[in-house]
């Protein structure tokens, strides 16, 4: 049975269907025909639409009823059919749909202009959309009201849908090229003025393409912390052999799926254009940056004590471990090698070594590409060079059997510290067509190696012996959505983390604003600097990486700066004026430095004085 979607929508991302109108016009319906009177005159039709979009990964499909009120269906002559339309589109989509996948109620705007623009008074616009509602609300899981023109008219639309139903109500607004709705209202008066209107999410349809409407989701985001949907065209439509032919590929639409969920949209799905290619590419994407949570088996409090063996001391875990708290500590990343030569990253780990480093980082398949293993790197890094190593363990390409056995045999040779993270998903690197396992995310797999340190694996089953891993975790203090990255850094605490490495950061007061929110969560913090090496080295991280962030004062700074040794030269500047900032906040124990394009002299300038 499925969950209540507005509790749904607030523990993943969700993904709606595509066009329908634009698949039943490609099965030869004529654009001046009536679409929603084909619920009732041509039903398998329709219900091929919804079947293909559930056949390609989407979780929600939306009724054929996008303009089955009884203004645009008097177009047609329509008007006293609103019930049988609906309700029969409404049958059709939860015949596709099952129990598998929501079934959303399509509730289109009114076609006419309200009063004092039109002759379409409040209460008969109210009246249209109950009427409307009232004969969808028996078959359907949530309320999509999509491409309303203006704010009074959602307004009206979620009232009249509210007094006849008590379903989740997604609202989504229609916006111009210029970012305004059709009467010229912007995002934030869009959210400012429907914030007290209760919706599962509130978002954006149809009208433009997915850069467009990227621009006013990440202006509604500034004025709101609900749920955001966003359900972009497929680009603009061209004329080609007497049809409307939309060009955006599934391709594109997928890398702007992975960008709504980077500026926090929960609800994606497409609009005019898409079909089932699109709707599948945006599933792979969405599937990749969606880790399952994974939640450990919570043990019967006397069996759990009697398997689980004494934790060691945090500070009797590694020589880094001893270190964080008692001396300022100094962590570089090292990637490693796309061949098979580990020469270069042994050569830059004894340069290290010899500067005072503590601790070697080495980045777990670092962008998604495929590099030598980096527990084996860890392996020859310690063997050879004789300075600890810090490895990044990410959830992307293993199952739970599989962690759980890199884990153990790790412990078994010697590496001790451990960075957990989700990690980069594989259609961000060098293979598009690689996928993506995310058995459980790192929340999970703090816990999972918290079991081990209390000799237990993953379902509590006693190993024996106890593995000594000091568990580490990161943080984003620039996140976009910070609210959902202070509750997850909560989570990771609470799961067992027992240090932190932050993304990079450029100013200390974004990293004091998250100290301070997570002031209840008193672990070491080593704050992670990546020299910039240009202006355009700045402009990629910032709107190309997932998870960076990289201030405009610091951009235009970049900017600034003289192309070549004299940019680099000033990022590395900025770096280290972070750096000494950033000590005089209490938490801040170490640094964490990445080193662009192996370049270990940066790393260098930037702790030189410091250790």
């Amino acid at each position: 049975m499925l969950t209540r979607f507005d509790h749904e929508i607030t523990e993943r991302i969700v993904l709606a269907d595509g066009a329908v109108g634009t698949m039943l016009y490609a099965k030869g319906i004529f654009i001046n025909t009536c679409f929603d009177e084909l619920n009732l005159t041509r039903p398998s039709l329709v219900q091929e639409v919804h079947d293909a979009y559930v056949s390609v990964g989407a979780e929600i499909i939306e009724t054929n009823t996008f303009g089955a009120n009884r203004f645009k269906l008097a177009s047609f002559g329509l008007e006293d059919r609103v019930k049988k339309i609906n309700q029969a589109g409404a049958r059709i989509a939860r015949k596709s749909a099952g129990q598998r996948v929501y079934v959303a109620a399509s509730v289109g705007p009114l076609g006419k202009p309200l009063r004092p623009l039109g002759k379409i008074t409040r209460e008969q616009a109210f009246e249209a959309f109950r009427e409307q509602a009232e004969a969808l609300t028996d078959e359907v899981d949530l309320f999509m009201i999509e491409t309303i023109p203006n704010i009074e008219e959602m307004k009206i639309a979620i009232e009249a849908v509210s007094s006849v139903s008590d379903l989740p109500i997604v609202g989504q607004l229609t916006f111009s090229d210029e970012g305004e709705t059709l009467l010229g209202e912007s995002p934030a008066q869009v959210v400012e003025d429907l914030a007290s209107y209760d919706l599962a999410a509130l978002g954006c349809n149809c009208s433009i393409g997915p850069q467009p409407m990227l621009e006013i989701i990440d202006k509604m985001r500034q004025h709101t912390d609900r749920r955001l949907s966003a359900m972009p065209n497929a680009g603009a439509p061209r004329l080609v052999e007497s049809r409307f032919i939309y060009l955006t590929s599934p391709e594109y639409m997928a890398e702007y799926a992975r960008r709504f969920i980077q500026s926090g949209v929960s609800l994606i799905g497409g609009c005019c254009g898409t079909t089932p290619k699109h709707i599948k590419a945006m599933a792979d994407a969405i599937r990749a940056l969606r880790p399952v949570h994974y939640q450990v088996a919570e043990l019967p409090q006397a069996e759990k004590e009697e398997k689980a063996l004494p934790v060691s001391p945090f500070v009797e875990r590694s020589r880094f471990a001893n270190a964080l708290g008692k001396e300022f500590v100094i962590s570089v990343e090292i990637d490693p090698p796309k061949g098979l030569d580990p020469g270069k990253s042994l050569e830059g780990a004894r340069l290290l070594k010899v500067h005072g480093v503590h601790v070697i980082n080495i980045a777990d398949g670092p962008r998604a590409s495929a590099r030598m293993s980096p527990m084996a790197l860890a392996t020859l890094i310690e063997r050879n060079v004789g300075i600890e190593t810090l490895l990044h363990y990410c959830c992307r390409d293993r199952n739970l059997l599989g962690m759980q056995a890199d884990l153990i045999g790790a412990h078994a040779i010697g590496l001790r510290n451990l960075l957990i993270i989700t990690g980069d998903p594989p259609k961000l690197g060098d293979y598009p067509s690689a996928t993506a396992v995310f058995d459980v995310d790192s929340i999970g797999l703090v816990q999972i190696v918290r079991n081990l340190n209390q000799g237990m694996d993953l379902a509590g089953n006693p190993l024996g012996a106890a593995t000594s891993f000091a568990i580490g975790v990161g943080a984003n203090p620039g996140a976009v959505d910070l609210d959902t990255e202070v509750r997850r850094f909560h989570e990771k605490v609470a799961a067992g983390a027992e240090f932190v490495l932050t993304q990079p950061v450029y100013e200390a007061e974004l990293l004091g604003r998250f100290l301070d929110l997570t002031k209840d969560c008193d672990i070491p913090v080593l704050v992670g600097l990546l020299p910039l090496s240009s202006y355009k080295n700045a402009e990629f991280l910032h709107n190309e990486v997932p998870g960076m962030q990289i201030p405009q004062r610091i951009r235009d700074i970049m900017k600034k700066a003289p192309a070549g040794e004299k940019a680099r030269a000033r990022g590395i500047e900025i770096a280290r004026e972070a750096l000494i900032q950033c000590r005089t906040l209490s938490r801040v124990k170490g640094a964490y430095i990445m080193p662009p394009f192996g370049q270990y002299d940066a790393a260098l300038k930037i702790m030189e004085g410091i250790v």
